[in-house]
Parts: C-alpha cells; structure tokens; sequence
C-alpha cells in the first residue's frame, strides 16, 4: 500500500533505522525490490530520479509502483528523487506521489530555501512529504552532476528546516554519487552529523550511500565490464550514520552493477537462450539479493 515518505522515516527516526530508498527504472528493479521487501518484511521506498523518468516514463513508471504496492500489504511510498523542475514535481503530485524531493542543492542558500518552501506549500494540500538538500554530493548520478562536495553546515541547516518545513533533509557528510565515491579511504564525517542531528531531531537522508561491494564489482569485471578501482560506503559506516540521525538511505549503483552483473553472466553461461524472461531473471534475482543485504544493513527487517 502507498504510504507517505514521512510516516516511514518518523518511525524510522524514533526507532533508529534506516528506510531504504531504491531507484528503480524498469519493471525488473522494481520486482526486485518489492520481492525483497516482502522476504524481509521492510517498509521501503521506491525513488525515480528525472533520468529514469525521462527512460521510461513518469504514468508508466508510477502505474507499476502502483500496481505493485496495492498487490502487498508493505507500507511503501513513491518518491521523486532529486527534483529539479517545478513542472515534473507537480506532475508527480498530481498523479499520486507520495513524496517528492526538490533538489535546490546548487543554488545560493536563501534561493533554495525560497524554492524548497514553494514545493513544501503545494505538496501540503496533498498530504505529500517533502525532501530536501543542503550541501552537495559529489560524483554523477543521472541528471545530478557535481565536482565537488559542499558539506552541511549544522547551523545552516537548522535554519533552512525552521524556514521551509519540510519533512526530511538530505546531508553532504562526505558521500559521492556513483561506484568512484573516494579516491583513498571512505570515510564520512560522523562529527558533522552528530551536530546537524542535535540541532534538527528530524529525519535526515543519505545519498551516495552504495556499498559498491567487491564480489560485485569482481562478478560483472569477470564476464566483461570495464570497472576502474571503485570504492563504496562501508557497512560500519553506514551503521554509525542511522545512530546518527540518518533515517533514508539511497542506492543505486549498487543496483545497476548488479543488473549487469547478473545480467552478463548469464548471457555468458547461456549463449544460445535468447529469452528476454530468463536474461532479465537473472539480473533481478541478484538485484533482490543485493536490496536484502541493504535492508539487513539498514536494519528495517520486519519494521513493516
């Protein structure tokens, strides 16, 4: 059943776990995260960025969140991940999002808090949550592209909450969108959170989170991606942020190596089945192990 982002992060918060946000971009990822959820009994939330909108279709891809939240009984909500056009954000609103993202990361301080505040305003009358960002996340995810990490200044963020009211704000503590997050050793700056966290007690996000885990990474370098060194976010790190504060965490990358992963082995292992049902199999059942691996991380295991 679809339910509002901010009911699933409140007890998240409260409680001290993570909401995992998935973005999807087919009916394959979507499947996999559903499936996954359903084993683990967790709550989630399924993220369409712009990128994936413009692939597949912003009715065609929420009819099958939809479809597949109305088949289970698991609390789930429909976000827009890193909105950046008024137009799409009201679009989404109208067709039945439960929670849109407005992405003013990389305007001056009070133009995003005078952007996020007019999407607060109208998603309201709808009963839709609200996520925004301050500070930017490094690397390129999609249509989101930055060089470099701006990190979130607590007493900036404390005033930019108190003045746009929104639901939950996204943090730049130190990840990197995509499978290159650091170029030497991880490491995130937990100080930082501890402060935005007491000066805010709300629900604060993740992006940039992927572990990007080796095995992965090794599978789909062993039957033909071209992979540099890739570096994720560590688990202990991962786990020190929802102490912390930390209620939603993206992912992505760690989907989309492995789609692929799965996806290249098979057609390795099976060169004369040209069956798209049993190709796109194999990807998504490693894409649900994947999604349980961050719902276990996350620990939100039976928190539906």
């Amino acid at each position: 059943m679809l339910v509002t982002m901010n009911s699933l992060l409140d007890k998240a918060y409260r409680n001290h776990y993570a909401v995992g946000a998935f973005n999807v971009n087919n009916m394959e990822i979507l499947q996999s995260v559903i499936l996954a959820a359903k084993k683990q009994k967790s709550p989630v939330i399924i993220s369409t960025s712009e990128g994936a909108i413009k692939y597949a279709g912003l009715n065609t891809i929420a009819s099958l969140v939809k479809i597949a939240a109305a088949e289970t009984k698991l609390p789930i909500a429909l976000h827009l991940d890193h909105g950046r056009s008024i137009r799409l954000i009201k679009k989404a609103i109208s067709i039945g999002y439960t929670s849109v993202m407005i992405d003013g990361s990389h305007l001056f301080f009070n133009e995003n808090i005078k952007l996020t505040k007019k999407v607060v305003s109208m998603a309201c009358k709808k009963n839709v949550s609200v996520e925004g960002e301050l500070g930017t996340i490094g690397g390129v995810e999609d249509l989101v592209n930055s060089r470099k990490i701006i990190y979130t200044e607590p007493e900036d963020a404390k005033l930019f909450v108190e003045k746009t009211g929104i639901d939950a704000l996204a943090v730049a503590i130190g990840t990197s969108h995509g499978a290159y997050k650091f170029a030497g050793k991880a490491k995130l700056d937990i100080d930082r959170l501890i402060k935005i966290n007491r000066f805010l007690k709300k629900p604060l996000v993740l992006h940039g989170a992927s572990q990007v885990p080796s095995w992965l990474v090794n599978q789909a370098k062993k039957y033909g991606a071209k992979l540099g060194s890739t570096e994720g976010v560590p688990d202990v790190q991962i786990r020190k942020a929802i102490e912390n504060g930390i209620a939603k965490i993206n992912t992505d990358t760690d989907l989309r190596l492995a789609f692929s992963a799965g996806l290249r082995k098979f057609l390795k292992e099976n060169p004369e089945d040209f069956d798209p049902r049993h190709i796109l199999s194999s990807a998504r059942d490693l894409m649900q192990l994947v999604v349980e691996n961050r719902i276990k991380l996350f620990r939100s295991v039976n928190k539906a």
